[in-house]
């Protein structure tokens, strides 16, 4: 019964291979829309597992030979993959880009004069080009090839700069400068071994060239083709809500098989197990390294799970909140402990005996990163809008000024707002709004709150909410008008509640016609 069964998956799979590999033999850009969809079909039709392995051998043989392949056949194949990438999963172009940096790594170990090596570099060059990685896994191929620094090494810098040099160079200036130094002192203390003197003083002129942004001197540069395919790449995706770049290192996918893949979130791993249990592994060495002070720290705020003091500790030590926002997406955490770093997040805001806003950045970026930390969001402030009589003055204007600074930046609407009941307001309710809504009339641009209130418009469940900020407008803001001081800052506030209002009837107008 099993070899029945393995003959009958082997056929399977090479139905699937003859299938895949005849869409890519026909992959042009004109019917890069057709074969895109054929392929996810397959995708809901089939294992990922088995799709993600076949996609990857085709595209590898097709694209990785002895001969120098022509950069537009690599261009059509990595943006048909960029946009699976977005529109399945970003495990399609995580499984695809590990496998070529692991046959990188090989084929730049060995000695030949076949152009695999600059085939690879290639696919890897026009994964950056179309936003499948970011610019991190570049640098560390640069600095990887500027430490060998043998002629195969040089030819290789000299290409991947020609394709990705300048948006390099847009991406992380000091990072290229600090290679361009690297590579000039590797090329005074090694470069006189050569015999051939001419590529390493190219490489330095090429160097020079990117340095001061000068696309003259670099011959063969075209952008053109790239930027033709974007345009297509992003009237194919349907998925734009979320970051899909992948910020895995050289040594993250060099090493993925030991230490499993934080890039992907939720894969789950199959093979040797990891080192006993990766969570608890993970944890203790975190909390190992941190301070006793932030430790410390993390047992006054009551963070009493390994959990919470993993996120605490990860946001206390972070440089910024890009960086903090990496380190906690590394974590690996999943379902309920993710939403842990939410909670987290809003308990130390509203700790801080001065707003900061390094959390209201990091609570929008996990928002803008997936849906569902967007709705433990929304569940969170439904909790704290029912705890506003005991919360202090200080707590209570960091969440004013978090929510203003969410809902200016469009992450959240104000139909957040629906669960309050405006007919049986209290003091502290009644003053947490004013404060909103004073801080979003007054401190906006005037397209901004429009948009603001815009969103809500127009959408019959929320006509309760509507009508129940129009009263409390009305009755909580304009009648206390003369409270703000000067006239000019009362008749700024008269005309910002016409546009608010305005703005809140328009989508509701054009129904009734």
């Amino acid at each position: 019964m099993s070899e029945t069964m393995d003959a009958k998956k082997k056929e399977e799979l090479a139905r699937l291979k003859k299938n895949v590999k005849g869409l890519l033999n026909r992959l042009s850009e004109p019917n890069m829309a057709s074969i895109s969809n054929q392929l996810e079909e397959f995708y809901m039709t089939n294992s990922r597992k088995d799709m993600n392995d076949t996609l990857t051998d085709v595209l590898l043989a097709a694209c990785v030979t002895p001969a120098l392949m022509p950069d537009r056949l690599m261009m059509e194949h990595v943006l048909l993959i960029s946009i699976l990438h977005h529109n399945v999963g970003i495990e399609v172009g995580g499984h695809v880009l590990e496998t070529i940096v692991k046959q990188f790594d090989e084929h730049s170990r060995s000695i030949s004069e076949t152009k695999e090596c600059d085939n690879l570099i290639n696919l890897i060059a026009h994964f950056y080009n179309f936003h499948v990685i970011q610019c991190v896994l570049v640098f560390d191929i640069l600095k990887k090839l500027t430490s060998n620094f043998k002629e195969k090494d040089i030819a290789l810098i000299l290409l991947l700069l020609k394709q990705v040099g300048f948006t390099l160079r847009k991406d992380d200036a000091a990072a290229l400068r600090d290679l361009i130094i690297e590579a000039q002192n590797k090329a005074n203390s090694v470069g006189k071994q050569f015999q051939d003197q001419t590529r390493i003083r190219f490489m330095l002129e090429t160097m020079l060239a990117l340095k001061n942004n000068d696309m003259r001197k670099i011959p063969g540069y075209d952008p053109e083709p790239v930027e033709k395919l974007r345009k297509l790449q992003r009237s194919l995706i349907h998925n734009n809500r979320g970051d899909f770049l992948l910020r895995a290192t050289l040594e993250n996918l060099l090493t993925a098989d030991q230490v499993g893949r934080w890039w992907i979130v939720g894969s789950s791993w199959s093979g040797v197990p990891m080192i006993e249990d990766t969570s608890t592994k993970k944890q203790q060495n975190i909390v190992g390294e941190v301070s006793g002070k932030i430790m410390e720290l993390a047992r006054k705020q009551r963070m009493n799970t390994d959990i919470r003091k993993n996120i605490f500790c990860v946001m206390m030590t972070s440089e910024d909140y890009l960086d903090a926002f990496e380190k906690l997406l590394r974590l690996g955490l999943k379902d309920q402990q993710e939403r842990e770093i939410i909670h987290v997040l809003l308990h130390c805001c509203l700790q801080e005996k001065i707003f900061n806003p390094f959390y209201a950045f990091l609570v929008e970026k996990f928002c803008e990163y997936d849906r569902r930390f967007q709705m433990t969001f929304q569940f969170s402030m439904w909790d704290r809008f029912r705890e506003l009589k005991s919360m202090t003055n200080v707590a209570t204007t960091s969440l004013v000024r978090l929510l203003v600074h969410l809902l200016s930046k469009k992450v959240v609407s104000l139909s957040i707002f629906k669960v309050i009941e405006f007919s049986e307001l209290d003091k502290p309710k009644v003053r947490f709004l004013r404060q909103i809504l004073q801080k979003l009339l007054m401190e906006t641009e005037q397209e901004e709150l429009v948009a603001i209130f815009q969103r809500i418009s127009g959408i019959p469940k929320l006509a309760m909410l509507r009508e129940g900020l129009k009263l409390f407008i009305i009755h909580f803001l304009l009648k206390n008008a003369s409270s703000l001081g000067t006239s000019e800052q009362t008749n700024l506030l008269k005309e910002r509640v016409e546009i608010a209002e305005k703005a809140l009837q328009t989508k509701d107008t054009v129904l009734k016609f």
